[in-house]
């Protein structure tokens, strides 16, 4: 039978997001359903409640740092069994052909990935409707092949921004080999930037955080962080020229990177994590001369995801919460529109009023 959902939702750009009621859909064959307990908010469910890509679906539930309690599996699951501690990510489906699928990297999935929200969903989608919606809700059905086993010692509450924030950072601390030795800079210390810098400390790297001012300076050393620069600060910047293997990026916001560059040793590279709306410039010198190089990285697959949280579950690794009932998400937008949240707001969906 479908699965009556309570949830938060957005209706417009402009109006602030409201109690909603819809119908999961039956669990098939292949499908795990699960009570969510926690879900993080992301700064990109602000982007898209507002509509800042121009192609928001509306009505839309956000949510994609989901976990929870597995309540039924469907018959060909074997992964996973009822009462299981489980997560959701930003994705509950691929195609499963193209080579970035067969390679585990299904977020780089060549016709697109099903996001956790705003996807039209292979199966169906939604009673009576045709998009996936996400984890601002008390009950979700996702493919086992989506879903993801949190370890017994990770806190339910402090596990599920992992799901977004923890793997968007630990992928491309990954890809470039951060290890013992590292020189690793994390630019911004919100909801990725906490997250970078515990990781990359705990493998190995010697860590500095750029940041525009020194609020956060005690938190950032707590974390793992040997040195702290502020980036307004022009002879700092200038002492600190080549010194890094490695900037993980965070900002979400239009901001200067091209002065940054400066930063990066020979065959450095700058990742950029934030969702960023507008152009940003870079100038050619600075990189040809000591061939850096600005990239992207996106999440990760489910191996790595998981491989992310037995990670932090190894390394006493979670993300620096705040816990808030579900009908205060509004006030929580605002704030986080002001970076007044350390680190990430989680919303108790056992809170969740109809």
């Amino acid at each position: 039978m479908p699965i009556a959902t309570r949830a938060f939702a957005a209706t417009a750009s402009d109006k602030p997001l409201a109690p909603y009621s819809f119908e999961r859909r039956d669990p098939g064959p292949d499908d795990v359903a699960i009570a969510i307990k926690f879900a993080g908010v992301c700064h990109s469910d602000l982007h898209i409640v507002k509509n800042d890509l121009g192609n928001t679906r509306y009505p839309i539930v956000p949510g994609h740092e989901i976990a929870g309690v597995v309540t039924a599996v469907g018959a060909n699951v074997t992964r996973f069994k009822e009462g299981d501690r489980v997560g959701v990510g930003c994705m509950v489906d691929s195609c499963r052909q193209c080579a970035p699928c067969k390679e585990g990297e299904e977020q780089y999935c060549v016709p697109g990935m099903t996001q956790t929200y705003g996807s039209t969903d292979p199966k169906g989608g939604e009673v009576g409707q045709t998009i996936t919606q996400g984890g601002y809700s008390d009950a979700i059905v996702v493919d086992q092949n989506y879903v993801l086993s949190i370890p017994d010692s990770l806190p339910l509450d402090a596990a599920a921004p992992l799901l977004c924030a923890g793997i968007t950072t630990y992928s491309p601390l990954k890809t470039w080999n951060v290890g013992p030795g590292s020189k690793v800079a994390v630019i911004g210390l919100g909801g990725l930037g906490h997250m970078a810098v515990k990781q990359a400390a705990a493998m190995g790297a010697e860590v500095t955080v750029l940041s525009t001012s020194d609020r956060k300076k005690a938190d950032a050393e707590r974390m793992g962080a040997r040195h702290f620069l502020i980036n307004s600060d022009k002879d700092a910047m200038k002492a600190a020229a080549e010194k890094f293997d490695l900037i993980i990026n965070t900002v979400s916001a239009t901001h200067e990177i091209a002065g940054h560059l400066n930063l990066l040793a020979k065959d450095g590279t700058m990742v950029m994590l934030g969702l960023s709306t507008e152009g940003m410039p870079v100038f050619a010198m600075p990189l040809l001369w000591r061939r850096r190089r600005v990239a992207g990285s996106l999440i990760g697959g489910i191996r790595e995801t998981q491989e992310m949280l037995n990670f932090c579950a190894a390394n006493n690794i979670a993300c620096d919460i705040e816990l808030i009932a579900p009908d205060r998400i509004n006030e929580a937008y605002e704030r986080m529109e002001r970076s007044d949240v350390r680190y990430r707001f989680v919303l108790d969906i056992e809170k969740l009023v109809a």
